[in-house]
């Protein structure tokens, strides 16, 4: 788990946005992908600060990365104090796993909006 660290995204991280997001993927769920690229399990809180996000950007990202089947989610009782408990999220597959499905999904348009053309063309 994070241990507290709250760092701003760094240049690795922001360049893996911007490059999402020329893709078309979502600028939330671009940010929350890039906090959660190292692998390590890491708390809502933490995604918040790190990628400038507020609570309910972060909530509807990690739903569209749940039903992708991207990441895990797991409960952890407050050591302290009462509410609710502290949802950690980790990433379960690789992001090669994901960099290969952004890929197919263009290939995918791509291909779509060719034949798109050349039906047009037969039909002049």
């Amino acid at each position: 788990m994070n241990n507290g660290k709250t760092e701003q995204i760094g240049e690795r991280e922001y360049e893996m946005v911007e490059l999402l997001r020329k893709l078309n993927m979502n600028r939330s769920v671009a940010l929350v992908l890039a906090c959660l690229s190292t692998g390590e399990e890491v708390t809502s809180r933490s995604i918040e600060k790190k990628a400038g996000l507020r609570q309910p950007e972060v909530s509807i990202a990690m739903r569209y990365l749940c039903d992708n089947n991207w990441i895990e989610v797991r409960e952890e009782k407050k050591t302290e104090g009462k509410g609710r408990p502290v949802k950690l999220y980790k990433l379960v597959v690789p992001l090669e796993y994901i960099i290969q499905r952004i890929e197919n999904d263009v290939m995918y348009q791509k291909l779509s909006v060719l034949e798109s053309i050349e039906r047009l063309k037969s039909l002049t």
